[in-house]
């Protein structure tokens, strides 16, 4: 990557800069990701209840804004180029991207044993991955500015390594941001979970409900449940609980249990 670096400043290449970017990000959303790991594993304080589990969510979004920051420069710079082709060193371009894609090609080797058994290092496996292909758009430049000359294939090449990184972070950067709004996490359907509760013996209205992402893997959910008769209120939460956690993996579940009949007297003494 430092080589990258160095030798897009030197060579004027943007499609090396753009490599260097991207294995640039992929490092440093790897090296956030060990951050909030460290950061999780300190315990719950009476200030944060939680704890620091929610780093890996800040981490992420940081890492979103830096690549689209990133992306951002990357398409300006290119703009500048196809208004003014600055000049480009093909010869020195091309060994420093066979560089970079010997390199990629030796991780993808350390790390394709383990791909089919960690979800982890198959995520480490395809980014490396993409940084090949990114190498290899880079050599084609490369090639194609010393055998005719033509120095705008450096900024398309570099232009389309840019354009490859956004839909990653927009990804990213959504995800993030719906988390940290406490957003319903995608694989739970809020209506299906509320018929659940509704088709509990007992159970006559559902409301307050709500589910959202603490970090990655955990979820919460709460709710009111008013029921017809609390002398089986004790059933009836055993129940609700057990089918959060069967039917939608929610084992952080706080339930809070109504009697219908003083609702009913409540709203009668409000009229």
């Amino acid at each position: 990557m430092a080589i990258e670096v160095i030798g897009g400043l030197w060579t004027g290449s943007l499609a090396l800069l753009a490599d260097a970017a991207h294995m640039l990000t992929d490092a440093g959303g790897l090296a956030l990701a060990l951050i909030a790991i460290r950061f999780a594993e300190r315990p719950a304080t009476p200030q944060r209840t939680y704890g620091y589990v929610r780093m890996e969510v800040l981490s992420a979004l940081a890492n979103a804004v830096v690549l689209l920051l990133l992306t951002i420069y990357i398409l300006y710079e290119a703009y500048q180029r196809f208004l003014n082709p600055p000049e480009i060193l093909g010869g020195p371009m091309l060994i420093v991207a066979v560089i970079g894609l010997a390199v990629n090609l030796v991780s993808m080797r350390l790390l394709s044993a383990g791909s089919s058994e960690s979800l982890n290092v198959k995520g480490a496996y395809f980014e490396v991955l993409s940084d090949m292909l990114g190498s290899l758009g880079v050599i084609v430049a490369a090639g194609v500015v010393m055998l005719t000359g033509w120095t705008l294939a450096d900024p398309i090449i570099g232009a389309g390594i840019g354009l490859f990184i956004v839909p990653r972070t927009w990804i990213l950067l959504k995800q993030a941001i719906h988390i940290l709004m406490e957003g319903t996490p995608p694989e739970v359907d809020i209506a299906l979970l509320e018929r659940k509760l509704l088709s509990i013996s007992g159970v006559t209205a559902v409301h307050d409900l709500h589910v959202w992402t603490i970090t990655s893997g955990i979820d919460a959910m709460s709710c009111h449940l008013v029921v017809a008769d609390m002398s089986q209120a004790r059933q009836t939460l055993v129940s609700a609980q057990e089918a959060m956690k069967a039917g939608f993996g929610l084992t952080h579940a706080t339930i809070q249990l109504e009697d219908q009949n003083l609702r009913e007297a409540e709203g009668e003494l409000k009229l």
